[in-house]
């Protein structure tokens, strides 16, 4: 046996994602999940014009809490080809997550992140400081590793 407990992380950037009106599949295997005992977090991808305001992530955030899951990491976009479109700067990915933050229960919030290469784990994104204006190369770009 091993001592760790397992925790699924499901990826879910929308709460039309996690709807009921789908046919309740995805709601039904994720309370199963979680009468097993089985901790349940997210992960979503911050997207312009899919879940770039508040009132989309505020929803997909009591969303998964109704079917037992938690906002964990909101990523910023990672740079791939054909995916630019997507991108929502830096700077507006801060404001987005600082007013969700005052409008909106504290363990709703997800760790707003960006994977940066070479690095050993997510970087998460200081909401205070000096904003990253739109989309930058990531070489060049002041980052600061933020413990905890």
């Amino acid at each position: 046996g091993t001592r760790l407990q397992p925790v699924v992380v499901i990826h879910a950037n929308h709460a039309r994602e996690l709807d009921p009106g789908l046919g309740g599949e995805v709601a039904g295997a994720l309370g199963r999940l979680k009468a097993a005992g089985v901790p349940l977090l997210n992960q979503a991808v911050l997207l312009r014009g899919i879940n770039d305001s508040v009132p989309a992530l505020k929803a997909l955030g009591e969303a998964l809490f109704e079917v037992g899951a938690m906002p964990y990491y909101l990523h910023q976009l990672d740079r791939v080809r054909g995916s630019h479109h997507f991108e929502v700067s830096e700077a507006r990915a801060r404001e987005l997550v600082a007013e969700l933050a005052a409008t909106t229960s504290g363990y709703l919030v997800p760790r707003l992140v960006r994977e940066v290469p070479g690095a050993a784990a997510k970087v998460p994104v200081e909401l205070e400081g000096p904003s990253l204006a739109g989309p930058t190369d990531l070489s060049s770009a002041p980052l600061r590793l933020v413990s905890g």
